[in-house]
Formats: structure tokens, C-alpha cells, sequence
């Protein structure tokens, strides 16, 4: 429940994923700026806390399904940097074999079902997961990450509603980074709050501080506890904010250097280190503990660019992509 105090071991374990997260964005933003990455890509820098408080008290028996700001929720659920890194570079060794790129990102054995480049894609997606986990009596929840932009689609309003007429054991998590795009969240959210739309379908619908890792932790406690006890869905919206623009060649220019720097403050990898730091964890082993960190990154970014490139053949079959990705 909020206010619920979290042990210090978890904290220490959901910085560690916290700091993965944004050292790998921000080489992946390195990467594209140098042109050794093409297209595009959406990053999730600022966000981390929600993905990781809601990623730390999921099983294996739990399925996630993702957005097109995607790597976080990917790596929060246990997937490979490696891996994810080798996707993004187009290779072989990817994902999905190099063909899904940024946006399209699935890990099977972690229960990780997609991320998708089509807004409010993946609510239909974790609607179904739900659907089958309670159909044939499994145990788990399913969680579906979007964004505020996606709460004005139809498949929001349609999964939530079939969510709660089911009783399904569903939980949407809204990371509500202000912006749809460029457009203000209040420009198109009545008092831009999403959380009291569960209302609407007789569902409980918490708000709570996205760049707060212990706040969401506590949340996301509730809404596992609503799921499992009542044998209801969840709405979670967390407010939260994109340190980067919506896309890597985004400038922002519709916000301005003040709010920016406002959020920069509640930055929440940094409101956790001080956090932890108060509370008597030593400064040189979140130091060591960073550098682990950029190790992997490093050897993920190694492991890409040795990586051999997609081989055309199994491109064009179809037989062979089922197999791969869904049998």
C-alpha cells in the first residue's frame, strides 16, 4: 500500500535497474548522434521509476505489454541489454532477429509481449493476456504500460470496459509524461487527470508520483492487491516526465528551459540517490554499483556491432517467423 515503507535491498536493486535504463538510452541517443544508429527511436530518460516499481513486483507468471517507448519496460522485466541492443543495431542476434527495431521489441521467456509503435496498440494485447490467465485459471496479472496520448484512443476506453465487465485481472499503467507528442496533456485531458476515468467503469483508478520509485512501488502493491483479493482491474496513472523529446530528433521547443529544468530537479534516479544516501547507504558503492552498470552497456554495444546482420532467406519466410517469435 502507499506510505508502505520499502526495504532497503529493494530500493538498492530498483536503483541498479534504474541506472541500466538510462545509461542505455542515453547511448542509444550517443549512437544516433554519431550515425552509427539510423531512423529513429523513443526514449524513456526521466521515466525509469515506473517501469522499474512496477517491474520489481512482477513474477514470471506476469506478462507486460509495452509502447513505442519501449527499452525501459523491456529491461525492467528482465530483458537482455544485450539483446535489446542488437535489435536497435538491426542485427541478427535481436529480438526479433534485427527485423523489429526500436519499436518492436518481444521476449517470450520473460513474459514480455511487445512493444508497439501504434498508440494504445498493446492495450487489446494485454486485454487478451488477461483474458486467457483468469480463462484457464493462471496465476498472474497482465500490465499495460501506455502513455497519456493513449487514453483519448478507443482501445483504451474498449479495454477498460471489457476489463471490468470480466472481471479480468488487468492493470493499465498510464506514465503520463504531460505531452502527447508536443501536445499538452491538459490541452486535451479534462484538468489533465486520467486516473478518475476508471470511474467511468467501476474500477479503482490511483494516481501517484511517477519519479518516485517507493511511491510506485506502493501503488502498484494496491493495485496487485485490488487484482488478487477483489478480482478487479486497476488503472495507475503516474505522473512522470520525458527527459528527451518525444523522438530523437525532437528540440522541445514547445516546453520551456524553466519547466524542464523544474523536472530536472525530480529527476528520480536522482530523488532516490539522495534517498539512499540518507538512509545510510555509502556513496562508493552506488559509485561501483553505476560502473557495473556501464560495463554492460558497453558490453552490450559490443555484442551488437559483432553481431552478424539478418540473414535475407529467413526474412522471406513466413514458416520461419512463426516459429521463431510465436511457437
Amino acid at each position: 500500500m502507499p506510505g508502505v515503507k520499502i526495504p532497503m535491498k529493494e530500493l538498492l536493486a530498483g536503483y541498479e535497474r534504474m541506472l541500466l535504463i538510462r545509461h542505455f538510452e542515453e547511448t542509444v541517443l550517443a549512437l544516433f548522434k554519431k550515425g552509427v544508429l539510423k531512423g529513429t527511436t523513443h526514449l524513456c530518460a526521466g521515466q525509469e521509476a515506473v517501469a522499474v516499481g512496477v517491474c520489481l513486483l512482477l513474477t514470471g507468471d506476469d506478462y507486460v505489454t509495452s509502447t513505442h517507448r519501449g527499452h525501459g519496460h523491456c529491461l525492467a522485466k528482465g530483458g537482455s541489454p544485450k539483446k535489446l541492443m542488437s535489435e536497435i543495431f538491426g542485427k541478427q542476434d535481436g529480438y526479433c532477429r534485427g527485423r523489429g527495431g526500436s519499436q518492436h521489441i518481444i521476449d517470450l521467456s520473460i513474459g514480455f509481449l511487445g512493444s508497439n509503435g501504434i498508440t494504445g496498440g498493446g492495450l487489446p494485447i494485454a486485454l487478451g493476456a488477461a483474458f486467457q490467465q483468469k480463462y484457464r485459471g493462471r496465476d498472474g496479472l497482465t500490465v499495460a504500460f501506455i502513455g497519456d496520448g493513449a487514453s483519448n484512443q478507443g482501445t483504451f476506453h474498449e479495454t477498460l470496459n471489457m476489463a471490468s465487465i470480466w472481471d479480468l485481472p488487468l492493470v493499465v499503467v498510464c506514465e503520463n509524461n504531460l505531452y502527447a507528442m508536443h501536445t499538452p496533456a491538459a490541452d486535451t485531458i479534462r484538468d489533465g487527470e486520467i486516473a478518475v476515468r476508471a470511474a467511468a467503469y467501476k474500477m479503482e483508478g490511483l494516481r501517484v508520483d511517477g519519479n518516485d520509485l517507493e511511491a510506485v512501488i506502493g501503488a502498484f502493491r494496491q493495485a496487485r492487491s485490488i487484482v488478487f483479493e477483489k478480482k478487479r482491474p486497476v488503472l495507475i496513472e503516474a505522473l512522470t516526465y520525458r527527459k528527451y523529446g518525444h523522438s530523437k530528433s525532437d528540440q522541445c521547443i514547445y516546453r520551456s528551459r524553466e519547466e524542464e529544468a523544474a523536472w530536472q530537479e525530480r529527476c528520480p534516479i536522482g530523488l532516490l540517490q539522495k534517498k539512499l544516501l540518507h538512509g545510510g547507504v555509502d556513496g562508493e558503492h552506488l559509485k561501483k554499483m553505476e560502473g557495473r552498470v556501464k560495463r554492460l552497456i558497453v558490453e552490450a554495444v559490443r555484442f551488437a556491432e559483432r553481431s552478424p546482420a539478418p540473414v535475407l532467406a529467413e526474412g522471406r519466410d513466413m514458416n520461419y517467423c512463426y516459429r521463431t517469435f510465436f511457437a
